[in-house]
């Protein structure tokens, strides 16, 4: 292969080049079937890909392990020296890769969690993790680091709030496994709520972090735990939908409502938020077809709740904007729509509630639900909404002629 660098072409030998990337090897390594390739397209191959073959021979590897070739790299150096005057740069020596033993003295150094030597350490390791996926999955392997990390979040108060958020971040980084999640959230059950000194002080980035690492830990969470969990984290929760710090900080917050708003009292927690008002403006003003999405499912949860109605129609563009999305984002959005509209028409339909949903283009909707190719739930559901108020809304002037045809007699 030719090598082309500032105006001179190189012939490569091709034993210089990585099998997988056809570029020259800047850290040859040999695995398991004793083929060599450069350190980074194999680490890329085995951790981020999740192989566990050669992508040459196609073997399945014994071991994981991968044996530095020096002799090949002292090879290559010495022909990128040898055509130095071509423009070939020196590749240089690379470090020696982390194993644990490494991860360990990291952990050791801030064993007397000393304000400097805590701080330290998680620099360092937060260094050391996002270098490679490799790093990452051996620090996630590793003794004690979960222990540690869940150590300094559940003790926030006692550190300061720049560790803090270094161990969140770390954490989320480290895409733990389900097993790890599960004794993070369900030791004492104080984590999650141990992450609202995070929300509450940190920065975007790590507000973003700590309702991400929240809405991954609540899946894997003991339902006495969800139930736990304090009104001020829902607070900020709900905060972080109203920011919109990112849209991936969003979604999770969103996804996180939605699984744990059933559990216990935690709808009332919700709703004592201001997370209705939040979702009807999140829904006015965004185009995101899964926020919308999430957004109606967390308030048809909200709805169940006379509390949570309420404040739907407390809210000036609340009905409405339910209304808005039916038959315009998907199918969930739709069925989701047309709950929140029952829930509202059979525990709180008042005359000046009807006569609303009337006025703003509820009624006229629900009449179109019926002549679409909706879900035959969907269908139903809205054919019961118009039966039960046929008396006010059936000969009202407010209802198309095209869709009155199609409004279902009492």
């Amino acid at each position: 292969m030719r090598m082309q660098d500032e105006g001179f072409e190189v012939e490569v030998p091709s034993y210089f080049l990585c099998p997988i990337s056809l570029q020259l090897m800047r850290d040859p390594v040999t695995i398991s079937t004793g083929i060599t390739y450069d350190r980074s397209a194999i680490e890329k191959w085995l951790f981020s890909c999740n192989k566990q073959t050669c992508p040459i021979t196609k073997q399945p590897l014994s071991t994981s392990d991968l044996t530095p070739n020096h002799t090949l790299r002292r090879l290559i150096q010495a022909w990128c020296t040898l055509h130095a005057s071509h423009g070939v740069e020196r590749i240089p020596t690379p470090k020696t890769p982390i194993d644990k033993t490494h991860i360990a003295k990291i952990l050791k150094q801030a064993q007397n969690f000393s304000p400097d030597s805590l701080h330290k350490c998680l620099i360092t390791l937060k260094a050391t993790a996002l270098e490679s996926q490799r790093n990452r999955n051996l620090v996630a392997e590793s003794d004690g680091v979960f222990d540690f990390l869940a150590a300094v979040v559940t003790g926030g108060a006692n550190h300061n709030i720049d560790s803090v958020e270094l161990a969140v971040e770390i954490l989320f980084h480290l895409k733990s496994s389900e097993t790890h999640l599960k004794n993070l959230v369900n030791g004492d059950g104080s984590f999650m709520n141990s992450l609202l000194h995070v929300l509450q002080r940190g920065n975007y980035q790590s507000r973003a972090y700590a309702v991400m690492l929240l809405q991954s830990t609540s899946q894997l969470a003991h339902p006495i735990h969800l139930m736990s969990i304090d009104r001020e984290v829902f607070k900020e929760i709900v905060r972080v939908i109203q920011d919109q710090i990112s849209r991936q900080a969003t979604k999770s917050a969103l996804k996180l409502l939605a699984e744990v708003c059933p559990w216990g009292r935690n709808r009332i927690k919700a709703v004592d938020c201001d997370a209705v008002g939040v979702l009807v403006e999140l829904l006015l003003n965004s185009t995101e077809r899964r926020w919308s999405e999430l957004g109606l499912v967390v308030l048809d949860q909200l709805c169940g709740r006379a509390e949570g109605r309420e404040k739907l129609l407390g809210h000036g563009a609340g009905v409405a904007v339910v209304s808005k999305k039916i038959l315009r984002v998907s199918t969930l959005a739709s069925n989701r729509a047309v709950r929140i509209l029952s829930s509202i028409c059979r525990f709180s339909g008042t005359g000046k509630v009807v006569q609303e949903m009337l006025e703003v283009g509820v009624v006229a909707k629900l009449c179109l639900v019926l002549q679409m190719d909706c879900s035959l739930k969907t269908r139903e559901k809205a054919r019961d909404i118009l039966k039960l108020h046929f008396r006010v809304w059936s000969n009202s002037s407010c209802i198309p002629p095209h869709l009155l045809s199609a409004y279902p007699s009492s």
